[in-house]
């Protein structure tokens, strides 16, 4: 079924299938359930609000890092933002309190700073402290949050006379597209750093990067590991996956354009970007999944995948196809709608692929198209 749509795509498109998310949403929703806990959607990791009357009704709402994410959770998810921001500008303060149920802060010189205006004025909101574990097993620097000096997270050092009058939470993330038993080792590091602490709060986040619907995943320990945790300090346990909701849910179509040589290196110039459209290809890097093709150096008919912008590293490097690829064939970049999509960028002034949706009935829906005025309109 989705091949036949993406063969009568007229335009790359980023397309979610509605009845996978409806899979992932129900493993995530039993682990909730399971366990005792709370879990809330990251923004930052998935963000299409069309779906968000779809989440709430799995999931305990959403997690918001700026004004414009908590604005969107109350439009269309009708809920309260649980706001953690590395940090608070003044004159949006007042507005974040109007739209949030919880709001942790990244230091204690922002809390002090706001801690008085929020008692007085949003007496009902539970504050908490963003605190770092000083450990993580991820090993990309750009993805690890808890590296000595990070700008993200207090240094038991500075809560040395215990959490200040009004902290009822504490905050910490150190996890990307990790296993169970990260999060069993982490939280040894965050109990020998802060379990003193414990006694004295309500609620602990444990922040995203819990990988519960990747193949594999063991939930039953994640089940097992926060039951233990929340009995020993009887305190709710708050998860807020971003890769988790909307992983391999979807993907990115894009279309052959032409066909350049060089040096008997051949590429496929596509409609799409890596550094507009797939950031995180670069960034992270790593190598997307293309059906009908792979990564071995050895396969046959081999070439090099090249984005529609001038940047000169905007390509990958071979992929082996089976079949070879000619113009006007289809590229079909698998499990883009987490994360990758909501980092695109419109650089360069190349267009923007669609936004489309198959719904659980299989038929297909386009949700957004971009044009020049969305350009445009960035820069008025």
């Amino acid at each position: 079924m989705p091949d036949d749509i993406y063969q009568n795509l007229t335009t790359a498109a980023f397309v979610l299938d509605e009845s996978k998310l409806i899979r992932n949403l129900e493993l995530i929703s039993s682990v909730r359930d399971r366990a005792g806990v709370e879990i809330i959607l990251a923004l930052k990791g998935f963000s299409m609000w069309r779906t968000f009357p779809l989440v709430f009704e799995y999931l305990n709402g959403a997690t918001a890092s700026s004004l414009h994410e908590a604005m969107l959770i109350n439009e269309h998810m009708g809920t309260q933002a649980h706001s953690y921001f590395p940090v608070y500008i003044q004159g949006e303060m007042a507005k974040v309190a109007e739209l949030s149920s919880h709001i942790v802060f990244n230091s204690l010189g922002q809390f002090e700073r706001y801690a008085p205006f929020l008692k007085v004025n949003f007496p009902s909101i539970s504050l908490g402290l963003r605190v770092n574990p000083g450990f993580s097993k991820v090993e990309v620097d750009m993805y690890n949050p808890t590296a000595p000096g990070s700008r993200l997270g207090i240094d038991p050092s500075h809560l040395q006379n215990g959490l200040p009058d009004g902290i009822e939470g504490l905050h910490f993330h150190a996890l990307c597209e990790s296993t169970s038993y990260d999060l069993e080792e982490t939280l040894v590091a965050f109990e020998a750093r802060f379990g003193h602490l414990l006694p004295k709060v309500k609620w602990v986040n444990m922040g995203g990067g819990h990988l519960m619907t990747r193949v594999g995943y063991d939930t039953d320990h994640l089940v097992n590991l926060l039951q233990r945790f929340k009995e020993k300090y009887e305190v709710n346990i708050i998860l807020e996956p971003g890769s988790a909701i909307a992983w391999d849910t979807g993907d990115l179509v894009a279309n052959v354009i032409d066909i350049v040589e060089n040096h008997g290196v051949r590429t496929l110039m596509t409609d799409v970007s890596f550094t507009a459209h797939m950031p995180d290809t670069l960034e992270m890097p790593y190598r997307p999944v293309i059906i009908g093709a792979t990564t071995d150096a050895a396969g046959p008919n081999q070439f090099r995948i090249g984005g529609t912008s001038c940047l000169s590293g905007d390509f990958m490097y071979e992929y082996s196809f089976e079949k070879v690829p000619f113009i006007g064939d289809k590229i079909i970049f698998k499990d883009m709608i987490h994360y990758t999509l909501v980092k695109t960028t419109m650089f360069n002034g190349v267009k923007h692929p669609d936004i489309g949706v198959i719904k659980s009935n299989g038929r297909y829906q386009t949700l957004r198209s971009f044009n020049y005025a969305d350009y445009h309109d960035r820069m008025d």
